[in-house]
């Protein structure tokens, strides 16, 4: 499956051995983990809680990884994302690709991710020294997607 939402934490080695398995044409794996940071925007973060509303959020995850096979024909795709409770240093998301050369899987890799922070409908909270805080969409986000030719919805929205 290339989209799974979960609390559990990912192993990286084991989830990109699984992507490569019995696919001895794949010469190049491209990956991103993001992680809880300890500060943004200014403040101390001591935790953060994802949100999601199931089903619509695997929904969407699954048509990013239509896009990018679109995109990159012969590709493969991994989403792991995480929602629940979670501490600085612990990992978010994983985004895996999978392609015959290295080019195609930096670009899918990228493209999945831009795609994945403003479309995915997930909502972030962190616990800061000042209290509790939902995560906005950022400007910069919506214009790494908008380099790849797609507007976000996020934008729609602001415009």
């Amino acid at each position: 499956m290339p989209v799974r939402v979960q609390t559990e934490d990912f192993d990286l080695s084991t989830e990109v051995a699984q992507l490569r398995a019995h696919n001895p044409s794949i010469g190049a794996v491209a990956c991103f983990v993001g992680t809880v940071r300890d500060l943004n925007d200014g403040s101390s973060v001591a935790g953060m809680e994802l949100e999601h509303y199931p089903g619509m959020t695997e929904k969407a995850l699954e048509a990013i990884v239509t896009q990018a096979q679109q995109r990159w024909p012969g590709i493969e795709v991994l989403i792991v994302h995480r929602v629940g409770k979670l501490a600085p240093l612990d990992q978010i998301v994983l985004v895996a690709t999978t392609s015959k050369h290295r080019g195609d899987a930096f670009a899918s890799c990228e493209f999945v991710m831009d795609y994945l922070k403003t479309e995915a409908p997930f909502w972030k909270k962190e616990a800061t020294e000042h209290g509790a805080r939902w995560v906005d969409a950022r400007t910069s986000d919506d214009a790494a997607l908008a380099r790849w030719g797609v507007k976000s919805g996020n934008a729609a929205d602001e415009a």
